[in-house]
């Protein structure tokens, strides 16, 4: 990267708010060394090592990309929901905004099968197979379509077990992580200073907690991402 794409990208990540880290008491020892300093008690993130940790991730996203690999998107907290969801749309990658559910990866059988139904159903209900059903028992089978939608919906590409995990927050999301790992499956993460960044894999060290950051990040893996193809 060029001096002045560096410089941009560092002035954007200033502006994100990126720096914000959470308060000392709060600190992962392992997170330590990418301190900069604490302002009123908010430790503030070294935006020059997040960076670097930027690059890293970037570049294993790109050679996944480029590999056709596929990548689940995990973001379940109110501020990444929307963002995660859009990302993965325009990729075309799976994604989990709702709870995470227990299984998904080291049960995965199981989950398939719930996929499975969910298109299944939704096929019936578009074909307009269900009108054979009582309207009660219509208005059951719409809710089963619902609740099956919101957990699993974002998961109806995933034919297969994934090659990798982007989380924000895994910390938050320590159960995703936990069977990614049973599975040996790589995590990509957006994590801030209260977490183990020794258990990802790919830890990117910065704000997880605003809208602006978060934004900025996925921005950068679209952008990765899209360049490998």
């Amino acid at each position: 990267m060029s001096e002045q794409k560096l410089e941009e990208r560092m002035s954007k990540l200033f502006t994100a708010g990126a720096h914000y880290g959470y308060s000392k008491t709060r600190r992962h020892p392992s997170v330590a060394p990418f301190i900069l300093t604490t302002k009123n008690r908010v430790d503030i993130v070294d935006l020059e090592k997040t960076e670097m940790m930027l690059d890293k991730a970037l570049e294993f996203i790109k050679k996944l990309s480029s590999q056709g690999k596929q990548i689940i998107f995990v973001g379940v907290k109110p501020e990444a929901k929307k963002i995660i969801t859009n990302a993965s749309l325009s990729m075309d990658m799976p994604y989990v905004t709702e709870r995470w559910i227990g299984g998904t990866l080291t049960n995965f059988p199981e989950i398939k099968k719930r996929i499975a139904r969910l298109e299944e159903l939704r096929s019936k209900k578009e074909k307009g197979e269900l009108d054979v059903y009582t309207k009660k028992e219509r208005l059951l089978i719409d809710e089963q379509i619902e609740k099956l939608g919101r957990f699993f919906g974002g998961l109806v590409l995933v034919k297969k077990m994934p090659d990798a995990l982007f989380v924000i927050d895994s910390k938050r999301e320590h159960i995703a992580v936990t069977e990614a790992k049973k599975a040996g499956i790589p995590v990509i993460a957006l994590v801030n200073t209260d977490t183990n960044i020794r258990e990802i894999e790919y830890p990117i060290l910065a704000n997880d907690a605003s809208v602006s950051s978060i934004e900025f990040f996925i921005q950068e893996v679209v952008k990765a991402f899209k360049d490998g193809q």
